[in-house]
C-alpha cells in the first residue's frame, strides 16, 4: 500500500472484502485519486436476457470491496454497472415474448432490436430498465452506463481511435486463441452494416489510423470505409473489454472463474493500448444440486426471484458473501442455512461496539451498508421456524406466531418485522420442500424405551416455567442413561421419529417454542404409530 494511500485501519480485517481493497490501494498507488477523478469499480451485464443471481452476486460484491476500501482509505470512489447493449442479438431467449419477430434481427446490435415486451424503444432498452429496477430494489449504490450511448456519444472515440493504432499488435494476440479459419479474418473491429445495420465480423481490407476508419467487404462483395468512431462500429468482446478498461481508467472489476482467459487476454490488449488492466477477483462458478454448473438456457439454478419467495434479500447477500473463490452449492436447500448464518451474523453484529474491529469481518456489517438496523435479527431461526411449521403442519402464519408468543409475549409482527418475514417465508417453504419429503420412521425397542422415559420427565415439568436450556439438558441426559453411543444417535432418533427429517433443530428450543405438553402429545403419537415393532 503505498505511501499516500497508508490505510487508516490497522491491522487489515480478515475478510475477502478488505484483502481486496487492500489490493485496490496498491494497484491505485500513488495515484493522485479526487473526486473529479474517483477510483473506479466496474461491474458488467449482457442485456440479450433478463438480470439474474449472478448479477446480483457481482454488483453485491464488488459493491462490498468498494465499501471496505472506503473504510480503509476513505478515497472517493464510483461504482459503474456497464451494459453491453451494443452486441449483437446472438440468439433469441427462450422466456421472452414474439419470438418469432426477434428472429429477423438476429445480429444487430441489441439496442436496435424492438422490445418483444412493447414497453420500451429496444430490447436493450427493455432489459436496462429492469436491470435498474433490479439493483435498486436491493438498494445498490451505482451509476448506470449504456455500452451503445457511450460508442454513439463519442465517448470510445479516442480509444477506437488507439485500437486502429495497435491493430496488428491487437490481432498477435488474439489470433493464437483462434481456429485456422476464423484466424484468417479476425480483427477486432466489428463494423455495422450502413444499410442492413448488422454487426459484421469480418477481415478488414485496410485499416486507416488517421482517418480513423475501416475498410472492408460484405458478403456480396460490395466494399464500405467505415468510421470506428461515433457508433458506426464496436469491439470484439475481449478487445472491447480491454479498450473500455482503457478509455474509462477502470480500477477494478471482478469475474468468473470461467473468464480466466478472457482477463488475461485483455489485460495485454490493454497494456498494448497504453493502459493498465484492473485489480478483480476471480469468483468460482455456482454448481446445481447435481454438481453442474448452472445455466441461465438450462434453468438448472436458482432465479432471484425464487429465492426472494423462500426468503428475506438478506439471506441472499449472505450466501453470496461466503467465500466467494470456493464453488458452492445453488439449489433451494441452501437457503435455510444462508439465512440463519445471516441471522446469527447480525446477533453477534449487535454485540459488538461501533469501533471493535470484529465488526468490520462480520457479513452482517456488509450487507447492513455498515449500520445494522435495529430491527434486523429474530429471536427465532429460520430452521426453528420451519421445524414448527412441519410439526404443526402450519398452513398460515397465525399458526406459528400461537406457538412464538407463548414462548416470548412481546414478540409481535410489529416489533420484530424480520422474525414476520421470516414466518412468511416458512409457511411457503415448508409447503414447497418440507412437507413433501417427510418420512416417519417407526422408533426401535431401544428407541421406545428412551422416548418414553423422554416424555415421563417432560411431564414432569408440565406448569413450570422452564428454559430452553433445562430442556435441552433433560434430553441430553435422557439419551446418556439410556446408552445412546454416539449421543447423536439420539438426536436422530429425535429428528426422524418425531419430525420426519434427517435433521432437526436444536431440541431443547424446540420443546420450549413447541410447548412441553404438545411435545409429550408428540412422543405418545410416535410410539402409538410405533407400537409392534420389534428391535
Amino acid at each position: 500500500m503505498s505511501e499516500q494511500h497508508r490505510p487508516l485501519i490497522s491491522p487489515l480485517p480478515k475478510s475477502w472484502p478488505f484483502e481486496e481493497a487492500a489490493k485496490l490501494s496498491t494497484h491505485v498507488g500513488a495515484r493522485d485519486v479526487t473526486t473529479e477523478r474517483p477510483v473506479l469499480l466496474e461491474t458488467g451485464y449482457g442485456p440479450s436476457g433478463l438480470p439474474h443471481i449472478g448479477t446480483f452476486g457481482e454488483v453485491a460484491r464488488t459493491s462490498w470491496v468498494r465499501q471496505a476500501f472506503t473504510k480503509l482509505t476513505g478515497l472517493p470512489t464510483r461504482l459503474l454497472a456497464f451494459s453491453d447493449d451494443m452486441d449483437a442479438l446472438r440468439k433469441v431467449p427462450d422466456n421472452v415474448p414474439n419470438q418469432d419477430m426477434l428472429r429477423q434481427y438476429i445480429g444487430k446490435p441489441l439496442s436496435r432490436v424492438p422490445d418483444p415486451f412493447g414497453t420500451h424503444e429496444s430490447f436493450a432498452a427493455h432489459n436496462n430498465a429492469r436491470l435498474r429496477s433490479f439493483l435498486d430494489g436491493f438498494g445498490f449504490e451505482y451509476e448506470f452506463a449504456s455500452s451503445t450511448q457511450y460508442y454513439e456519444g463519442g465517448r470510445f472515440d479516442a480509444a477506437l481511435k488507439r485500437v486502429l493504432e495497435v491493430h496488428d499488435k491487437i490481432v498477435a494476440v488474439i489470433a493464437p486463441t483462434l481456429g485456422e479459419e476464423r484466424r484468417a479474418t479476425y480483427s477486432p473491429v466489428l463494423p455495422i452494416h450502413p444499410r442492413t445495420g448488422q454487426v459484421m465480423q469480418v477481415k478488414m481490407d485496410a485499416i486507416d489510423p488517421v482517418a480513423g476508419t475501416v475498410r472492408w467487404t460484405d458478403e456480396d462483395g460490395e466494399t464500405f470505409e467505415t468510421p470506428v468512431t461515433g457508433g458506426h462500429a464496436k469491439m470484439q468482446w475481449k478487445a472491447d473489454w480491454a479498450m473500455r478498461w482503457y478509455a474509462l481508467g477502470v480500477d477494478y472489476e471482478m469475474s468468473g472463474k470461467d473468464l480466466i482467459d478472457s482477463v488475461r487476454l485483455s489485460g495485454k490488449i490493454c497494456r498494448i493500448l497504453g493502459g493498465q488492466p484492473p485489480a478483480g477477483l476471480t469468483y468460482e462458478l455456482f454448481l446445481d444440486q447435481n454438481g453442474q454448473k448452472i445455466s441461465k438456457s438450462k434453468g438448472n439454478g436458482i432465479s432471484v426471484e425464487e429465492w426472494l419467495r423462500y426468503a428475506p434479500a438478506e439471506s441472499l447477500g449472505q450466501y453470496m458473501f461466503n467465500a466467494p473463490q470456493r464453488a458452492k452449492r445453488l439449489f433451494f436447500d441452501v437457503i435455510p442455512k444462508a439465512t440463519d448464518e445471516y441471522l446469527a451474523h447480525v446477533a453477534k453484529a449487535k454485540t459488538l461496539a461501533a469501533e471493535d474491529p470484529a465488526l468490520l469481518t462480520n457479513p452482517a456489517w456488509f450487507i447492513h451498508k455498515g449500520e445494522i438496523p435495529a430491527d434486523a435479527g429474530s429471536p427465532v431461526t429460520f430452521g426453528m421456524l420451519l421445524n414448527l411449521a412441519s410439526v404443526a403442519n402450519a398452513e398460515t402464519p397465525d399458526v406459528l406466531w400461537k406457538f412464538i408468543q407463548r414462548y416470548d409475549a412481546k414478540a409481535t409482527p410489529e416489533s420484530c418485522p424480520m422474525l414476520a418475514r421470516l414466518v412468511d417465508h416458512a409457511i411457503v417453504y415448508y409447503a414447497d420442500f418440507v412437507r413433501p419429503t417427510k418420512h416417519y420412521r417407526a422408533p426401535d425397542a431401544h428407541e421406545r424405551t428412551a422416548l418414553a422415559a423422554l416424555a415421563e420427565a417432560l411431564r414432569g415439568l408440565e406448569g413450570e416455567d422452564v428454559s430452553p436450556d433445562t430442556c435441552q439438558n433433560l434430553v441430553f441426559e435422557i439419551g446418556k442413561t439410556h446408552g445412546f453411543e454416539p449421543l447423536r444417535a439420539w438426536f436422530g432418533c429425535l429428528y426422524e421419529v418425531l419430525l420426519g427429517q434427517k435433521e432437526g433443530p436444536r431440541f431443547g428450543i424446540f420443546v420450549a417454542l413447541y410447548g412441553i405438553a404438545e411435545t409429550v402429545a408428540l412422543i405418545e403419537a410416535a410410539l402409538t404409530r410405533g407400537e409392534g415393532v420389534v428391535a
